[in-house]
């Protein structure tokens, strides 16, 4: 079926509201690569290999940001198509290997019509000019709306809510951010600043990733803030990214940083990336969330007097510890989740024990108690059920969290306390900058344990029912269906 003429396509785009459709391909349809939690995430036939994405911000957080996404990619398959992931934002043009390019939408897929058929093992380079919505519901993440400006909360599908590309953690690739904001603002974002240039009454600000990055890690900040710097282990540059007018309330939680990424290295190595900081949003978000080298907080998160400082801190060790666990390495699959918040939480547990927050054993014997009510409300650690519908949060329940780190505390009473450290400094060593999956970590621990491990991994990651804990024949696990 032929393409829609240029003229009609013309005519279409001067009558269609602000929407994403700006022209029809012949029954454009999503594709995805088939993840078993998010079937339509993700695009088939190429490999992006750097992202370079230039935002408009006006100085209204509501208001639509202009945007260009360059997208440097290479072909795995012949090509006639090419589907992005894109959902809120109204596409202008399309130039595929610098020629215009036909487009169409189906569901939260960009689909677009290559000038010719590309063949597989080619440079693949499209640059999609659109707009960047911060309008849609406060809770359907991408963007967050902060009281000066915005930031990004794009785990763990929404990344195409703010720009067009492959989102999903398999397809990592390194970023650049061109941030252009009024100049009495302040833009910051994942990586390290590459230059920073006024224009009269606005300034642009450019960041550059050293290290891949999954879509769901992205992070840009555009507000009134203030950027203190200190120094971490090695040298690090450490930047944190606060209300400006909140900078001396909140120093007393900035300055730990170095002393946690120091404990953080005795556990499991160096730290994995170009910089680190804690970025505290000014908006009434009830997460944290690891975007890389820029983990997000609310900011009520350090203010709450409510919450003990013990627990402030570990929370604070849980984002970080997934800047090796889900950032470094990241889950191939969805399914593979349970590796990064197991991970997180495991070390999260670790460090409250040693800060006055109870002994991690105490909290795994009550997370064991927990555990099979869990797996029955959302499947065992590394076969989860699916997220509700319109709930996509909804995937990090209980089992993801401490029912995955105990997994982990089974594992360490299995083979014991000095071969777990072993597989833990392995693991982030052997997959750094990379994806990997459970078959991997399973496959590493029972090379490392010196045995089959398949039996044991089988019960604790896909059983129904929590296998008796390794050690600890007393532990009962509660009956889910009781009141």
């Amino acid at each position: 079926m032929p393409l829609l003429s240029r003229r009609l396509r013309a005519a279409l785009l001067a009558t269609a509201s602000a929407s994403l459709v700006a022209a029809a391909l012949p029954a454009p349809e999503p594709l995805g690569i088939g993840d078993r939690l998010f079937p339509e995430l993700g695009n088939p036939g190429y490999d992006v290999l750097a992202y370079d994405i230039a935002l408009g911000y006006g100085g209204g957080n509501t208001a639509p940001l202009d945007a260009v996404t360059r997208i440097s990619a290479r072909t795995t398959a012949p090509l006639d198509r090419i589907n992005l992931d894109f959902a809120r934002g109204t596409v202008h043009g399309i130039e595929v290997n610098g020629r215009p390019a036909d487009f169409g939408s189906k569901n939260e897929d960009l689909v677009v019509q290559a000038p010719r058929r590309l063949p597989a093992g080619v440079p693949l380079d499209i640059t999609v000019r659109h707009t960047s919505d911060p309008g849609g519901p406060a809770d359907d993440e991408g963007w967050v709306r902060t009281a000066d400006g915005l930031a990004m909360a794009n785990q763990a599908d929404a990344a195409h809510r703010v720009f067009p590309g492959n989102d999903h953690p398999s397809d990592k690739a390194y970023f650049t951010f061109r941030i252009t904001a009024p100049k009495e603002l302040t833009a910051v974002a994942s990586g390290l600043p590459a230059g920073r240039t006024r224009h009269g009454a606005t300034t642009t600000w450019t960041y550059r990733t050293r290290h891949p990055m999954a879509t769901e890690l992205a992070q840009v900040s555009i507000g009134a803030s203030a950027v203190p710097r200190r120094t971490g282990p090695h040298g690090l540059p450490i930047r944190d990214v606060v209300p400006a007018a909140d900078r001396k309330e909140l120093e007393p939680w900035l300055e730990k940083t170095p002393a946690q990424l120091a404990w953080m290295e005795e556990q499991v190595g160096r730290y994995p990336f170009e910089t680190y900081g804690v970025l505290v949003a000014d908006s009434p978000i009830g997460f944290a969330l690891e975007t890389q080298t820029l983990s997000l907080f609310g900011k009520s998160f350090f203010t709450e007097p409510a919450y003990p400082r013990w627990y402030v801190e570990s929370v604070m060790i849980h984002e970080l510890a997934h800047q090796w666990f889900g950032n470094s390495v990241s889950p191939e699959t969805w399914s593979d989740l349970w590796l990064n918040e197991g991970h997180a939480s495991w070390y999260e547990a670790r460090y409250a024990e040693e800060h006055g927050g109870g002994s991690q054993e105490r909290r795994m014997r009550e997370a064991y108690r927990l555990s099979d009510g869990w797996r029955a409300d959302a499947g065992p650690p590394a076969h989860p059920d699916g997220p509700a519908p319109g709930q996509k949060l909804s995937l990090f329940r209980p089992v993801m969290y401490d029912g995955s780190a105990l997994v982990l505390y089974a594992l360490r009473q299995e083979i014991g306390a000095a071969a777990f450290d072993r597989l833990e400094r392995t693991w982030v060593r052997a997959h750094r900058d990379s994806t990997a999956t459970t078959a991997d970590f399973t496959r590493l621990a029972s090379r490392i344990a010196g045995r089959d491990l398949t039996a044991f991994f089988d019960g604790w990651l896909y059983g129904k029912k929590t296998p008796p804990m390794p050690g600890h024949p007393d532990w009962r696990s509660a009956d889910p269906a009781a009141p």
